[in-house]
């Protein structure tokens, strides 16, 4: 609910009404809750419940900074292991999904395949410790991104880049598959960071 923004941030909550709208008690919410203030999703405030946390620029930048190292790692690895057309089946779906979703101006699909197509380029680099650091900081990026959706430019450079990845990685450049995916993320970070700032300090 919070990664949907169906709690949006700054909003206050009451244990007993999370459980009622979960259907369940407030036992596993409290527990559930405390698990989410050590991730920096929401404050525990004693007798007035919970407030869920704003998506911080701060985090987003270190974020992404850990996402520009791996991502750009799984990218070189995915080249030097020289992956035939089956293998990038995934990666040739998610960039032709994503530029049906921009002509189509459908920003939420867009993102959707945006998503499986970084969650690909992990799974073809085949570090399963890099893989599973990158999943346990998805739902993170997923909101940063949809908090900013509709307020960023139209992500068109973005499937630009990707394809330019998918190429590197298709003729074994490992490199320049490295080098491309790297300069993607840091552009997409750096967007996103002053979209935050932005948006934060408009709303105090």
């Amino acid at each position: 609910m919070i990664f949907t923004g169906e709690l949006s941030g700054g909003s206050d909550h009451l244990e007993s009404e999370l459980a009622e709208r979960l259907g369940m008690s407030r036992t596993p919410v409290r527990e559930a809750a405390l698990t989410l203030e050590s991730q920096g999703l929401l404050e525990m405030r004693p007798r007035k419940g919970v407030r869920i946390l704003p998506v911080s620029p701060e985090d987003m930048h270190e974020i992404y900074e850990v996402l520009t190292e791996l991502e750009s790692l799984a990218a070189e690895r995915a080249a030097r292991s020289r992956p035939g057309a089956d293998d990038l089946a995934q990666l040739e779906a998610a960039i032709s999904d994503m530029d049906a979703a921009l002509a189509a101006e459908d920003r939420e699909a867009w993102a959707a395949a945006d998503d499986r197509f970084h969650s690909e380029l992990v799974r073809l680099g085949g570090n399963r410790r890099a893989a599973a650091i990158v999943a346990m900081m998805g739902d993170q990026v997923r909101r940063a991104k949809a908090s900013t959706l509709y307020i960023r430019p139209l992500p068109t450079q973005s499937n630009s880049d990707h394809r330019e990845v998918l190429d590197a990685i298709r003729r074994g450049d490992a490199e320049a598959a490295r080098r491309l995916h790297r300069a993607h993320r840091e552009r997409a970070r750096e967007m996103i960071v002053n979209l935050l700032e932005r948006h934060r300090l408009s709303s105090l």
